[in-house]
């Protein structure tokens, strides 16, 4: 388990509008398909999201979130995983809290958001940014100060995630990134959907600087993209069916 906490001259006043917001952030990971698990909690009320949860980690989660005394408002996806079944549904049947997913990817939820819209979570906010590339229905969560953006699969630390299946596009995934992630501040602090360095966080400055194919030209970049030839995901034949329902199996189609 990731633990993570905003540093403290973030956490506490630095670009929140509210003076004493405290923000509690945990960063957990899956091994198997090396998939983050966000938490994220107003520490003055309880309210908490999380983002990307993995169906094996629910006990881990839900556990959590009783020894921190937080209350679990939504469970939302950044798309519509193909690596990995969402733990979301399992959330929403155990707490009760909503499920939310892009309107675009084509799964059910709760709530289906499009660009824009906000996720409110006590005194926070996470903002929804269109990313689409990956998949069409991808999202970047961006928090309300733009300190923290939640990129899923979109931007990864160093790297992006692959276009060449679930009507991916890499010149779409380029302009995406260019356009919606490249513009926050170079302080906002990046938090992928996935690693497989050995690495938990970055920052927009960072990426635009470093990022070996996101500095690439469209052209350049959809070429090397074409190239990959990556095997499948495994699970993939089970997870996105599952996910298209928000990770409940049992129920009938």
């Amino acid at each position: 388990m990731w633990l993570s906490r905003v540093p403290a001259a973030v956490a506490t006043l630095r670009g929140y509008g509210t003076a004493g917001r405290r923000l509690l952030l945990r960063q957990l990971f899956e091994a198997s398909s090396s998939s983050f698990t966000y938490l994220l909690a107003d520490e003055a009320s309880g309210d908490a999201i999380i983002i990307d949860p993995v169906l094996e980690m629910v006990p881990r989660d839900t556990r959590l979130l009783r020894e921190l005394g937080l209350s679990l408002r939504y469970a939302v996806n950044t798309h519509c995983h193909a690596d990995h079944v969402t733990g979301s549904g399992a959330l929403r049947a155990a707490l009760g809290c909503r499920s939310a997913i892009s309107r675009a990817s084509g799964a059910r939820a709760d709530l289906l958001l499009s660009d824009g819209d906000e996720l409110r979570f006590g005194a926070f906010a996470l903002q929804a940014r269109a990313t689409p590339g990956h998949t069409p229905g991808c999202l970047t969560l961006v928090l309300d100060d733009e300190s923290l953006a939640f990129t899923g699969d979109a931007l990864l630390i160093r790297g992006c995630g692959r276009t060449d299946f679930q009507q991916g596009c890499a010149r779409t995934l380029h302009r995406s990134v260019h356009q919606r992630i490249f513009s926050l501040p170079d302080h906002c602090l990046v938090y992928p959907g996935h690693d497989y360095n050995g690495h938990t966080v970055s920052t927009v400055g960072e990426e635009r600087r470093l990022n070996p194919r996101l500095t690439l030209s469209p052209e350049a970049f959809v070429s090397l993209m074409e190239g990959l030839q990556l095997p499948p995901p495994r699970r993939m034949d089970e997870a996105v069916p599952a996910n298209l329902r928000c990770g409940i199996q049992d129920e009938p189609v």
